[in-house]
């Protein structure tokens, strides 16, 4: 079914319905959304960050090169590029993780109005809260995501540092 801007409401409402029989279904799928992106995002901080250390370890080995005869061009060359190299790769995968992040906020917002229209499905079986508040808000969603959003930025920062410091060192 296409859905555009002539598809009556009724239609769509009736098509809701089928799809989640209960508020309980609809919690079940935004959790498991949840969840499966923040898979996503966590497979891609990995990825992220083994690449990352190995550019480090290159970055050193290349640093420490004491070959006489062409060791001066390779650590006046070398450093600098790995260095360049780093910040690209920061910043491309900057977005994905960056978008990760924000369907991971969608689905909670989403799960946070539904569990506040929904009273009937917030207490668990003790009556306890299914979600404590701070789970629940956006604010500690946000500081679980932190590490992840803010890793480009700050590796981008210190291969910045590093270029101008081979660079430095070779020159001076």
């Amino acid at each position: 079914m296409i859905i555009t801007s002539c598809t009556p409401p009724p239609m769509m409402e009736g098509l809701d319905m089928k799809m989640f029989v209960s508020p309980k279904d609809r919690l079940d799928f935004y959790r498991k959304e949840i969840h499966h992106e923040a898979n996503n995002l966590s497979a891609r901080t990995n990825a992220y960050l083994t690449a990352q250390s190995f550019l480090v370890i290159a970055y050193a080995s290349s640093m420490a090169n004491t070959n006489p005869e062409w060791g001066p061009i390779f650590t006046l060359i070398i450093p600098p590029m790995l260095a360049l190299f780093g910040v690209l790769s920061s910043m491309s995968a900057w977005p994905g993780i960056q978008a990760a992040c924000d369907i991971i906020n969608h689905w909670h917002r989403k799960q946070t109005d539904l569990l506040s229209c929904q009273p009937e499905i917030g207490p668990a079986y003790d009556d306890a809260p299914l979600f404590s508040s701070w789970e629940s808000s956006y604010q500690g969603q946000s500081k679980a995501l932190i590490f992840s959003k803010r890793t480009p930025w700050l590796f981008s920062a210190f291969w910045l540092f590093l270029g101008l410091f081979a660079l430095i060192i070779q020159l001076l």
